[in-house]
């Protein structure tokens, strides 16, 4: 029987696969876990990472409804996106730090 060798190819996938986690890794390191960002604003978008406990309460879930009203599922910043101002979501995000 002969011997069997692998492609050259192969040490590159993994290299890949390596830098790929750690670009991934890196992406999402910036959220701690139990949170999600999200964008806000009317045409200035600016990212927030609020806690996932948020979207149990209704003010939160009135966003997001506007939300999808507005975008749907596709995001154009590949993100959650909320269209409103940035003084309404600091007033409801604000309220809901002090629940929490």
């Amino acid at each position: 029987m002969g011997i069997i060798r692998l492609p050259s190819i192969i040490p590159s996938l993994k290299q890949f696969h390596k830098l790929h986690s750690v670009v991934t890794r890196n992406q999402i390191s910036d959220v701690p876990k139990g949170h999600l960002a999200v964008y806000v604003g009317e045409t200035e978008k600016k990212r927030y990472v609020v806690p996932i406990a948020y979207l149990n309460h209704s003010s939160f879930q009135e966003l997001l409804q506007k939300a999808e009203e507005e975008f749907g599922f596709q995001h154009s910043m590949g993100g959650l996106t909320i269209p409103c101002n940035e003084d309404a979501f600091f007033h409801v995000t604000s309220r809901l730090n002090n629940s929490l």
